[in-house]
């Protein structure tokens, strides 16, 4: 089992979510809801207004989301979902667990506060302006930002 940290359309009631309990593409199981311990720049950009996270840490915010535990189904699904490496890059990220949602590995769970890796999805291939775009610490698609993300459904 791999440890993802999701911070855009895949978590809780963003419009990609269901694809993580699809059973087709794996299993994965919510396991704390976190933030990066570093900053790092998060905007919405293209002409689907895709949130990104951009690999330029200390810069931006901590950004806020969701540690989920995945299998290796799971893992594939997602990097090819994420479009590994054209569009997002699969790195280690540490994140801070602002609150724990089960056990681990049969253990008490650690504080909050405690300090744990993931794989995060980030890109390093964006457009200059991009670094200049407002950056935010948690993304929602319905958010005041007026910028609709487009499924992939819903794409020409």
């Amino acid at each position: 089992m791999a440890r993802v940290f999701v911070y855009g359309t895949l978590k809780k009631g963003q419009p990609n979510y269901f694809r993580m309990f699809d059973i087709n593409n794996g299993k994965a199981e919510f396991i704390a809801s976190a933030f990066t311990k570093h900053k790092f720049p998060l905007v919405i950009a293209g002409k689907y207004n895709i949130p990104f996270l951009l690999n330029l840490p200390g810069q931006g915010h901590r950004v806020h989301g969701e540690i989920y535990e995945v299998d290796n189904q799971m893992l594939k699904f997602l990097d090819d979902f994420e479009s590994i490496p054209t569009m997002y890059q699969r790195t280690t990220v540490e994140v801070e667990v602002k609150e724990w949602a089960r056990k681990m590995d049969g253990e008490d769970r650690p504080s909050p506060g405690s300090i744990t890796e993931a794989f995060v999805y980030s890109t390093t291939t964006y457009q200059p302006d991009w670094p200049s775009l407002p950056s935010y610490e948690s993304y929602d698609c319905y958010g005041d930002h007026n910028l609709q993300y487009a499924t992939r459904e819903a794409r020409d």
